[in-house]
């Protein structure tokens, strides 16, 4: 059944995304990370892979931008520019000069990179802001061009140079909306026929905005050493699980 035109969705599998979307959303924002990757998985669970990039971006975008505009008091806005500059040139290379790893060594770097910089936090203040920044716009689009988990790279590194768990959220919010356009230009999705799942994403994206506020609501009220501490067990368990996919698809385990 094709519920409101959407391909190969019924009501029941249609309403549970919009679900999935609400609940990320939450966490996402009261735990600084993981949200899109579990929303990710989710919907990997019932889509095609032609079809779970695009509208998995298309929903993570609207998500960065409602969280954004929430939480704009609270955006670094220092490191944003740079962040841009930085993303921009690895959305136009990483394609080009990536393609050749593969896909489980980047899992395992990018595992490493997070369990290094969550538990050696000065790694992550290493150089100026501002070129730390560009630095790492470069590197979450060239990654992300491979791998889904940039949102989960880029977590320490903001949170290294955030002075509060709010900064920290709000400007993973609004580096990833530029994160997620550049992936969109770069693999040429807004060609992609996504007619038919816009009732999807809207509704996803709605969802996505009202778990966005009630996240911001409980954020407000978490002690700042409890979200630190939440942060940097969540990061070193999804690092874990990138490094233990990584062995496994290599044929090590």
């Amino acid at each position: 059944m094709d519920f409101l035109g959407t391909p190969d969705i019924g009501p029941l599998l249609f309403f549970g995304l919009t679900l999935a979307s609400f609940v990320t959303a939450f966490i996402g924002v009261f735990t600084g990370t993981a949200g899109g990757v579990i929303l990710l998985a989710l919907m990997a669970m019932v889509m095609p892979p032609t079809v779970l990039v695009p509208v998995h971006t298309v929903v993570q975008l609207g998500s960065g931008v409602s969280r954004t505009l929430i939480m704009w008091r609270y955006v670094m806005k220092q490191v944003v520019p740079p962040f841009i500059l930085g993303a921009a040139i690895g959305a136009a290379v990483g394609a080009k000069t990536f393609i050749a790893l593969p896909v489980t060594w980047l899992q395992a770097i990018i595992g490493g990179f997070i369990l290094l910089v969550t538990w050696m936090p000065n790694l992550g203040r290493m150089g100026a802001e501002k070129g730390r920044f560009a630095v790492l716009g470069f590197f979450a689009t060239f990654l992300g061009v491979f791998v889904s988990a940039t949102g989960t790279f880029l977590s320490p590194f903001i949170a290294s140079a955030a002075p509060d768990r709010r900064n920290h959220v709000a400007t993973q919010g609004a580096l990833m909306i530029f994160v997620h356009v550049l992936k969109l230009i770069a693999f040429s999705f807004i060609g992609f026929a996504i007619t038919a799942y816009l009732p999807l994403i809207a509704v996803m994206i709605a969802a996505g905005a009202a778990g966005n506020w009630l996240g911001e609501v409980a954020l407000h009220r978490m002690p700042e050493k409890k979200y630190r501490l939440t942060l940097k067990i969540i990061l070193t368990l999804l690092a874990l699980q990138l490094l233990s996919r990584a062995v496994a698809e290599a044929g090590l385990w």
